[in-house]
């Protein structure tokens, strides 16, 4: 898989709980070089390797060392997405929750949550995010006890709580916001709750309604697949241009697949394999323009092109100016 990456639904809602605790939520996107027309992209998905640098923003700028589980109580409810749907038109709270685990990257592909049972209960657990994004963890967790108790109408209840990090806020606050036991320096994140909790039945619950669900969540899932699928393409189209063997054969052969085959899966990703080196070489080559002094006869060997002209008539092409016009822009 390429690069982890997380819906953008979760900036969202963690965008709205600042707004709803009066924190600066726009300085907060500033520092991690987004803005709120971000927010409104549908299938935006964001590097999950900047969580631990939106948490920090979101700690330095509201002043609060517990940020994670307050604004995890100020965001809003997950809904509107077809993981609720997943729970409410499933016959029980356990069929939904066993249900939306097989689609859970949908939410993000770092979080890899598993239902098992030990002798306190059944637990849901989860081994990522680590130990250095306690905000994450602690607001994720109280945004799931909080849509739990939504889809049980109120009939959920957490028994135990167990973090991997080390420490977190006092134990009278956790207990206030969970209502349960809280343990810390844990193998993994858990949360415990009992087994007539997985009995629980879906008011909502509907047949014809699950099958149309799925079928969506399905769908979703499938084209996050072709997203990761042109990612990893694009990633070598940058390791084979130093070369100067970024072609489609060569890309074909380090994915272990025929050229046809690749042919066909950019096709169904409705892209192609020329559109994608171009798209790459223009990219890198305003990057480079605009932010280093590298001269032109070396940005036109980075972006893969044999000669100086050809790459002038390809970026004019691509961007209506010259190279140096494109530099001059930026720099002025």
């Amino acid at each position: 898989m390429s690069e982890l990456r997380d819906s953008v639904v979760l900036v969202r809602l963690a965008y709205q709980g600042m707004l709803a605790k009066g924190i600066d939520a726009g300085e907060v996107l500033r520092r991690i070089g987004m803005n709120e027309g971000h927010l409104g992209v549908q299938d935006l998905r964001t590097p999950h390797s900047g969580q631990a640098r939106f948490w920090s923003a979101v700690e330095e700028v509201s002043g609060d060392s517990d940020i994670g589980l307050h604004l995890g109580e100020a965001v809003p409810l997950y809904r509107g997405q077809v993981l609720e749907y997943l729970f409410l038109s499933s016959p029980t709270f356990g069929d939904g929750l066993r249900r939306a685990l097989n689609y859970q990257r949908l939410l993000s592909d770092a979080v890899h949550a598993r239902l098992d049972q030990d002798e306190i209960g059944y637990f849901l657990s989860h081994k990522a995010f680590g130990r250095d994004v306690r905000h994450l963890v602690e607001a994720v967790f109280v945004g799931v006890v909080k849509f739990f108790r939504y889809v049980t109408e109120d009939s959920f209840k957490p028994l135990l709580i167990e973090f991997a990090h080390d420490s977190g806020a006092s134990a009278t606050e956790y207990a206030r916001i969970f209502g349960c036991t809280v343990r810390f320096g844990c193998v993994e994140n858990r949360l415990y709750f009992s087994p007539q909790v997985l009995e629980i039945p879906s008011l909502h619950a509907e047949s014809e309604l699950l099958r149309l669900h799925e079928q969506v969540a399905s769908e979703h899932v499938a084209r996050l697949e072709k997203q990761d699928f042109v990612s990893s393409v694009n990633r070598l189209i940058g390791e084979l241009l130093e070369s100067g063997h970024a072609d489609l054969e060569t890309v074909a052969e380090r994915l272990a697949i025929k050229p046809r085959s690749l042919r066909t899966r950019l096709s169904e990703a409705e892209t192609n394999f020329n559109q994608l080196l171009a798209d790459y070489r223009c990219n890198l080559a305003k990057r480079l323009l605009a932010k280093t002094d590298e001269s032109i006869d070396e940005i036109v060997y980075l972006t893969g092109f044999s000669e100086p002209s050809t790459f002038y008539r390809a970026f004019k092409r691509w961007v209506g100016l010259t190279p140096i016009e494109y530099r001059r822009s930026k720099r002025a």
